[in-house]
C-alpha cells in the first residue's frame, strides 16, 4: 500500500496572499447596484457602498481588489469619475452593452470601498484610448504629497489635501481587449513602450508599485506568456508584478452575452 507523508514543519514556501485577490469592473450589476448604491438607496450602505457586500468580503479576508476593469479600464477617464457628482460626465460603456454611465463610482468611491472592506487597492489605467500623460496624473492625484496641479485639484475637488493609499497600478488591461480593436497587430511592443515611457513618472510614487498586465488568451487571440516576460526583461526599469490572464473557454463563438450579467 502507498504511504503519503505530510511534514508540516517542513514548510519550502509561502504562497502569496494577493493571488486570492479579486477584480472588479463596470460590467452588468458588478459596481452600479452591486458594490455602490448612492448614500440615498434604501439598501443599506455607508457613504454609498452596500454594507452586505462590504461585510461578506470583509469575511473572506479580500487581500487586493481590481479597478476599473477589465476592458472597461480601457475606455475610462478617471477626471471624468471626481469632483461634485451631479456635475460629472456621462460616458456611454462601449464594451458592455453601451449602457450610460453617470460616474458617480469614480476614483475616490474606489478607494473608499476598499477602505471599509480592509482591502489593499489595485487601479489600472487606460492604456487603450488614454495617454501617458493621463496615467502621470492620475498617479499625481491620488498619491503625491506636496505641492502640484494634480494635489492642488484633489483638494479643491475634495477637500482632502493628504493622499490616498494606492498600493498596486497597473499599466492598462490585458492586451485582448485591445487586439478585438486593433488586430492583427501584437499589442505587446505598445505595451511595453509605453510602460518604458510612463515608468519613468511612476518612479516618483516610492508607496506604489507598478504592474505589467497580459496577455490575454482565448482562442485565436492568443498572446504567449514568453513573449510578455521576454519584453518586460528588456525594460531598463522592469514591473515588480507581472499579470497574466488565462481563460477557461476556447473560442469567442460561446461567450454569451456578458452585459446581461
Amino acid at each position: 500500500m502507498a504511504k503519503l507523508s505530510i511534514h508540516t514543519d517542513e514548510k519550502k514556501s509561502k504562497i502569496n496572499r494577493n493571488i486570492y485577490g479579486n477584480f472588479s469592473e463596470h460590467l452588468g450589476r458588478c459596481i452600479y447596484n452591486g458594490i455602490y448604491v448612492g448614500e440615498n438607496s434604501d439598501i443599506p450602505n455607508v457613504n454609498g457602498m452596500r454594507t452586505d457586500i462590504v461585510e461578506a468580503l470583509k469575511a473572506i479576508k479580500l487581500p487586493v481588489l481590481r479597478w476599473p476593469g477589465g476592458c472597461f479600464a480601457d475606455e475610462y477617464h478617471w477626471k471624468d469619475g471626481i469632483g461634485p457628482k451631479e456635475t460629472r460626465k456621462k460616458m456611454v460603456n462601449t464594451h458592455w452593452g453601451g449602457v450610460v454611465e453617470d460616474n458617480t463610482f469614480g476614483t475616490h468611491e474606489f478607494l473608499e470601498f476598499c477602505r471599509q472592506v480592509g482591502c489593499e487597492p489595485y487601479i489600472n489605467g487606460n492604456v487603450g484610448s488614454g495617454t501617458v500623460q493621463e496615467m502621470s496624473e492620475w498617479m499625481e492625484y491620488m498619491t503625491f504629497d506636496g505641492i502640484s496641479p494634480m494635489a492642488d485639484m484633489r483638494a479643491r475637488r475634495t477637500a482632502t489635501p493628504s493622499p490616498g493609499k494606492l498600493t498596486y497600478f497597473g499599466v492598462g488591461n490585458e492586451e485582448l481587449g485591445l487586439r478585438r480593436q486593433y488586430a492583427p497587430v501584437s499589442t505587446t511592443p505598445i505595451s511595453t513602450a509605453a510602460y518604458q515611457t510612463y515608468v519613468t513618472r511612476l518612479r516618483r510614487q516610492p508607496r506604489s508599485s507598478s504592474i505589467a498586465c497580459g496577455p490575454g488568451i482565448v482562442g485565436r487571440l492568443r498572446t504567449g506568456r514568453t513573449e510578455v516576460m521576454r519584453d518586460c526583461r528588456q525594460l531598463h526599469e522592469r514591473p515588480q508584478p507581472a499579470l497574466l490572464h488565462p481563460y477557461r473557454r476556447t473560442s469567442e463563438d460561446n461567450k454569451g452575452s456578458c452585459h446581461r450579467l
